[in-house]
């Protein structure tokens, strides 16, 4: 359905226009004082309905570098708006929002987006109807897929709503900006948007049901890691780290990303984000290779039955992906005397800074010696 400001009234809806201009002016503003970006920045892409309203909930947001609207999860490359609003391509509108995670989580990012939408809506979102304006929450990994389903656990077991939840979790395609006359149009355009937000329902629903109430607590099950299938693993390893776990390969020493890092944080499996090892249990063995004296959770690294601890060393994997992580030595240490030689290809490493936004927090006091 395409959106039309004629048919809104938009002359009648001009107290409701007064009455939004402060939180949006208030968003500008932040905007316009944003420091140079961050080093590090994560994406969300989120889909609410009309584009408009979800960028405009979080441009000038705290911690976000950029919202942009767009399409995803359809079949067709760059599509325009008049293909994917008259419903033909698979294409959601949708937003990609670019944070600085120490700055705001992304389960604080999904706060915010759940608070722009009807949730319970599967057929569109308010006066937009069709598969194109449906809510979804495309997740690019493991780490957001889980924060993703606890977060939506957690708005369900509100009971704020007498209908289901229908917010789809799907993963992350393609996303194709949108044509720039749609870029950031509740700035642009403000009277024009303000009433569309308005004479489209949303508005009216967004202050009648989600004013007041109060964050949305997200407790993510740490347990829940899975294997993607092997197409998607060639899709989201490297050619070295999809060697290294699916084939038992061995990368350069001194010449990885782990060696050397002393930041305090956590390392997961690269392909199911099982967690293996803590920074507090690390240590320089120099060989060139991360090394650890044990595993921060014993039953998720595994030893083999062939190779021995004093002479090859024993090769180790992941409990739930089987991925090959490298082999213990029987030359480590105290307390344990064991050296865990690990290849950095097989491991992703979260900060202690992102624990708690990942689902790990569970061992934010693990991590420091």
């Amino acid at each position: 359905m395409r959106r039309s400001l004629v048919t809104l009234g938009i002359l009648a809806l001009a107290g409701a226009v007064t009455a939004c201009g402060g939180s949006d002016a208030a968003m500008s503003a932040a905007k316009a004082g944003a420091s140079t970006p961050p080093a590090h920045t994560e994406v969300a892409i989120l889909a609410g309905g009309c584009f408009w309203c979800t960028e405009g909930a979080f441009d000038g947001l705290p911690g976000v570098v950029e919202a942009v609207s767009g399409y995803t999860g359809g079949e067709k490359a760059n599509p325009t708006y008049e293909e994917v609003s008259a419903g033909g391509t698979g294409h959601f509108e949708s937003i990609e929002v670019r944070f600085d995670p120490a700055r705001i989580t992304y389960a604080q990012i999904l706060d915010v987006f759940w608070r722009q939408i009807d949730p319970t809506d599967a057929g569109g979102q308010f006066a937009d109807r069709g598969s194109q304006y449906r809510s979804a929450i495309f997740v690019r990994d493991d780490a957001q897929r889980n924060i993703a389903e606890a977060s939506k656990r957690a708005l369900e077991a509100t009971h704020w709503f007498d209908k289901p939840v229908a917010t789809l979790i799907l993963p992350a395609g393609p996303f194709y900006p949108a044509e720039e006359y749609h870029q950031n149009y509740h700035a642009k355009h403000p009277v024009e948007y303000k009433a569309y937000k308005w004479g489209s329902g949303r508005g009216p629903f967004l202050e009648r049901v989600w004013k007041g109430k109060p964050p949305i607590e997200v407790v993510a099950d740490t347990k829940a890691f899975t294997k993607p299938g092997d197409a998607e693993l060639r899709r989201r390893l490297t050619p070295l780290q999809y060697e290294v776990t699916q084939h038992g390969a061995t990368e350069r020493a001194f010449a990885n990303e782990f060696y050397d890092n002393h930041e305090p944080g956590i390392y997961v499996d690269i392909v199911s984000g099982e967690p293996l090892f803590s920074s507090a249990d690390k240590f320089d063995s120099g060989s060139g290779w991360p090394a650890f004296t044990k595993p921060l959770e014993p039953a998720n690294v595994v030893r083999s039955d062939e190779g021995s601890l004093m002479m090859t060393g024993i090769e180790v994997h992941s409990r739930l992906a089987g991925s090959h992580l490298g082999h213990v030595f029987a030359d480590g240490p105290a307390p344990t005397g064991l050296r865990y030689c690990i290849d950095s290809a097989s491991l992703r490493f979260v900060p202690a800074t992102r624990l708690e936004a990942e689902g790990f927090g569970a061992y934010a006091k693990s991590v420091t010696k």
